[in-house]
């Protein structure tokens, strides 16, 4: 390891691009401790604890929601936008073939995905106003409407400012700049948790503090397993004869993750769990009895851990299987492998093969959605069996570390194995 780390800093143009990322991501934290003014923060961050729904949100922010920074939106605006537009392409045959013209679609693609993140970070910077102002915490007091104005449009042009980072960083090919973003935030909360808990930390709870090290290390070594499980689907292509050459007769795989959808079901499942609090919390104080008595019902029910874990749980495996659906497509694949004369060993071209892939499909996704589910209400789960609420063992969190670090791994061996192949 330490060979290799030599042997990285030795490479002047790669060094640099390391240091250009890190000088990148410090700026970014420095950005989420500029807090917006008019906000009383230690409210905020009783308000943030004390809600576990919001914590998911806090993670994409980099912590930045909880100081009500500049950036506290973090990228979750321009994921939302990248959501919308792989489904939209789904459905839009215009979007569909613009995909399909390579990297010229994609850069146009890409564009429109920014110009919509700025609408969209500015609805939801008003709608956190909102939703703080009116949750009675005492967080958001006098409020003008020119206060409100201004800090819309400082918390957007944040979220424009943390986008455009990302994609300098991006550029540098040492990782995904919109992942190294989230992966920042994250860890730089690891140092507050672990002042916390050596703050409170007693005799009476070495053993839980053990145990929570131990199932740390086991999700890990999951996170890992899965993230890098894959089954390889055996693909033979025929031989051809063109003028005096031959060509095809090799064997190869087509690799099908266990885990195809990434991250993505768990953002989408934690946008359904948020949206009926966030509503009731606008109605809570309604003059109509019945609505203000419904609000109050919803924020009790989806305060029940029982009932948040189950239905998130629930939600996480249903749109593994829904974004797969959106982006795996095994009639292309098969269309695709006709056209180039391979084939699948004992399965018939066509629809033959196009229902075998549909159907190892399901069956690898179980495995995955299943594993998302878990790790999306492992926090839960930490929690009753530890009674730490100072560490968590996030595992949403710690799927996102290690899926940015597998990924940061490879492509800083890719940049070697380039260099090494240039010094031949």
């Amino acid at each position: 390891m330490w060979e290799k780390i030599r042997q990285i800093w030795k490479i002047k143009d790669l060094r640099n691009r390391i240091l250009f990322v890190l000088a990148m991501l410090f700026i970014f934290r420095l950005a989420a401790h500029i807090p917006i003014p008019g906000v009383n923060i230690e409210s905020l961050k009783n308000f943030f604890q004390g809600n576990q729904l919001l914590g998911l949100l806090n993670v994409f922010s980099g912590g930045g929601m909880e100081n009500f920074s500049v950036v506290m939106l973090g990228v979750a605006p321009y994921i939302t936008a990248s959501i919308i537009f792989q489904l939209l392409t789904m459905v839009i045959p215009k979007l569909e073939e613009m995909q399909k013209e390579g990297e010229a679609g994609r850069n146009k693609l890409n564009q429109y995905q920014r110009l919509l993140t700025v609408p969209l970070a500015a609805l939801q910077a008003y709608s956190m106003i909102t939703l703080l102002k009116q949750s009675g915490a005492g967080i958001i007091t006098n409020l003008s409407v020119f206060h409100l104005i201004s800090a819309i449009i400082t918390i957007t042009a944040g979220t424009v400012f943390i986008m455009w980072i990302g994609e300098l960083i991006s550029e540098k090919h040492i990782g995904n700049g919109i992942s190294l973003i989230i992966f920042a935030g994250i860890v730089a909360r690891v140092p507050t948790s672990i002042q916390q808990t050596a703050a409170t930390f007693d005799a009476s709870n070495i053993g839980a503090v053990i145990a929570f090290v131990i199932i740390g290390l086991i999700t890990v070594a999951a996170i890992v397993v899965i993230t890098e499980g894959q089954r390889n689907i055996p693909v033979s292509y025929a031989k051809r004869i063109r003028g005096m050459r031959m060509y095809g007769g090799v064997d190869t795989h087509l690799p099908m993750r266990v885990n195809q959808a990434g991250v993505i079901p768990i953002i989408f499942a934690v946008s359904i769990v948020l949206f009926p609090s966030m509503i009731a919390n606008f109605f809570i104080n309604s003059p109509v009895p019945w609505l203000a008595g419904t609000a109050n019902w919803v924020i009790t029910v989806f305060k029940n851990q029982l009932f948040y874990a189950v239905f998130y749980f629930v939600l996480v495996v249903a749109f593994t299987y829904f974004y797969t659906a959106v982006v795996f497509h095994p009639t292309q694949i098969s269309e695709n492998l006709q056209k180039q004369g391979g084939f699948i060993p004992g399965i018939r071209p066509g629809k033959p093969t196009s229902d075998f892939l549909g159907y190892v499909s399901s069956r690898i996704i179980l495995g995955g959605a299943l594993f998302l589910g878990i790790i999306a209400i492992l926090p839960n789960i930490v929690q009753s069996l530890t009674n730490i609420t100072t560490l968590v063992v996030g595992g949403t969190s710690l799927l996102i570390v290690v899926s940015v670090v597998i990924e940061i791994v490879k492509q800083i061996e890719s940049q070697l194995v380039m260099r090494n192949y240039e010094g031949f």
